[in-house]
């Protein structure tokens, strides 16, 4: 066993058997997304798709929720900053862009809430597996934000533009079942059947062939790479609404447990 990479809310460790994990935590906690993690995930994709002995990726949770998104404080900082806006900004296209480009499959399991950068990392997988009773959120526009992470870039293809439309605008919650029904995830299973179910998965890819399971998956992402534009503009966006007042209402109102009120 080979770790990768450990910050207090992600590990990144490559197993024996050629399967690697990265792993939200703690244990029994629900998982955020703070600023050294939100680094570590702009990283690791590259690293593991050049790492020898890695063939397959499975994304996890050991936490109460796949990934809540980031934290507070980091919001705060965003808001506040310009610096941090761009340093997030570039943080957020090399978690999409890393997980496009990275030739090794990869499968999430998600469990319980994934929302803002946990959902990208949980939807830019390619296979992904949802326990009954998830919740996917894309966040944004509840904080007074575009959606711009990756939402622009996959749903359209996934679910369709009515439903993406849909879900974005309102910031409506998907349930897990919901999602496999419009095709947001791949398959939706009972919460005690996850873990073995994403595993196997996992374990079957390590198993193929890795040429043409590599390049299978670099030839049906060029579809996404068809709405690089539009994932470009969107993370601008993004970040220039973290610049403005409609974001400080967003937090103020997520903070006091109350709806926001923006002009």
């Amino acid at each position: 066993m080979e770790t990768i990479c450990e910050t207090p809310e992600l590990r990144v460790l490559v197993r024996d058997d050629g399967i690697a994990e990265v792993v939200f935590g703690p244990a029994g906690s629900v998982p955020l997304c703070s600023a050294p993690t939100h680094l570590a995930l702009s990283r690791i994709w590259t690293q593991l798709d050049e790492h020898p002995r890695v063939r397959a990726i499975l994304v996890r949770s050991d936490g109460k929720a796949f990934c809540a998104g980031g934290a507070h404080t980091m919001i705060e900082q965003m808001i506040a900053t310009e610096s941090v806006r761009l340093q997030v900004m570039r943080e957020a296209r090399d978690i999409v862009l890393g997980m496009l480009n990275c030739d090794k499959p990869i499968v999430s399991a998600i469990n319980g809430a994934a929302v803002g950068a946990g959902l990208a990392v949980a939807l830019m997988a390619d296979i992904t597996v949802a326990a009954r009773g998830a919740k996917l959120i894309d966040g944004h526009t509840r904080i007074g934000v575009a959606a711009g992470d990756h939402a622009a870039l996959v749903w359209p293809l996934l679910c369709g533009m009515a439903k993406a439309k849909y879900y974005l605008l309102l910031c409506e919650t998907v349930l897990a079942e919901e999602a496999e029904r419009i095709g947001l995830v791949t398959m939706c299973v009972e919460p005690d059947q996850l873990a073995a179910t994403a595993e196997s998965i996992a374990q079957r890819l390590a198993r193929g062939s890795a040429t043409a399971i590599s390049w299978t998956k670099r030839s049906l992402n060029h579809w996404l790479r068809l709405g690089l534009p539009a994932f470009e503009h969107s993370v601008a966006a993004e970040m220039n609404g973290f610049g403005g007042a409609d974001a400080r209402e967003g937090l103020a109102a997520i903070t006091e447990k109350r709806t926001p009120r923006f002009g």
